[in-house]
């Protein structure tokens, strides 16, 4: 008889649910359709493109969709690492309970779908838009990067960008009527999927916390950290790019403070995007903190504190429940 945990009927709902949304990049996403970049790509409230008042609404639509460019690529390049965790975690049920290994692989089968629809929807862009677009990280360097923290740091950071995946799609692009179709259609797919994956995220995070010792949750506490600065290692980066590509190619003679603040806005909302949106996500604090004491709980908000200006100016996203 196989081994079972207690955990086994929620992972059977995951596989009936992965099932029932199962969808094709080609046949259901794409459609042989184009962007229509006469649209938004990324909503306000996620670009915070209406916090520049200098932008004109060509610019502002502009700005939105090199930040959709990055935000579909930096999805792509962090489910490489995500792919390669899941598929470890996998291993090691293998030989205990069936239903958790197919739920597991389902997800790793997924994600790996993803990264091709990601890397289908560069190519579209890079094909339309003015050359000159530059990816600053490469997806297999970051992924060895991350893998080499411990399974708990990684889950923890896993399970908030797969909630804050979904507190995006739900509050600020599904309600946006003046997105690009297509662009919309990728992350509505998206969306269907990942609301699963949080559930093994955190499955996962929880059973691999109920292993540790205090002190190697500790360790891995700092490992959290660390990741999360990576991250913004990352951000930084792109978005001094991003803020480049945007100046060259928008058309419009902007002052040097203009530029300065389009830089600085291009970091605010990468780190709101990808960083603090994923911490005020009431869930994701729920389930961490829930595992964490309170000394390493104040680390990880001392670590976050210089981060936290970057929210919008009106009133934030309210998160995914």
């Amino acid at each position: 008889m196989n081994a079972s945990t207690p955990h086994t009927e929620r992972y059977a709902k995951v596989i009936e649910v992965s099932k029932r949304v199962r969808w094709e990049i080609e046949r259901d996403v794409i459609r042989g359709r184009s962007f229509d970049y006469a649209k938004t790509f990324l909503p306000t409230g996620l670009s915070l493109v209406d916090e520049l008042g200098f932008l004109s609404p060509a610019d502002q639509r502009l700005l939105s969709q090199v930040q959709g460019r990055s935000y579909a690529y930096i999805f792509g390049l962090v489910e490489r690492f995500i792919a390669a965790k899941v598929m470890q975690v996998a291993q090691a049920k293998a030989l205990d309970d069936q239903v958790a290994l197919e739920a597991l692989v389902r997800m790793t089968d997924e994600e790996l779908k993803h990264q091709a629809m990601f890397r289908r929807l560069e190519s579209m862009m890079a094909a339309d838009m003015p050359a000159g677009y530059v990816m600053t990280a490469d997806a297999n360097a970051v992924a060895k990067a991350v893998l080499g923290a411990s399974t708990w740091a990684v889950l923890a950071l896993t399970l908030d960008i797969e909630l804050f995946t979904q507190a995006h799609y739900r509050a600020s692009i599904e309600p946006d009527a003046n997105l690009s179709p297509l662009w919309k259609d990728v992350f509505l797919f998206h969306w269907r999927e990942e609301s699963q994956h949080a559930i093994l995220d955190e499955l996962e995070l929880v059973a691999e916390d109920a292993t540790l010792s205090q002190a190697q949750r500790d360790t891995a506490v700092d490992e959290l950290i660390a990741l999360v600065g990576a991250v913004d290692g990352i951000l930084q980066a792109q978005a001094a790019a991003d803020a480049g590509y945007f100046i060259a190619i928008a058309g419009t003679a902007f002052s040097d403070a203009q530029k300065e603040q389009i830089h600085a806005l291009m970091l605010k909302a990468y780190r709101w995007q990808y960083i603090v949106s994923g911490v005020m996500e009431p869930r994701f604090q729920k389930v961490l903190f829930a595992l964490v004491d309170a000394q390493q709980g104040a680390r990880i908000q001392a670590a976050l504190a210089p981060l936290s200006y970057a929210v919008p100016q009106c009133a934030p996203l309210p998160m995914a429940a």
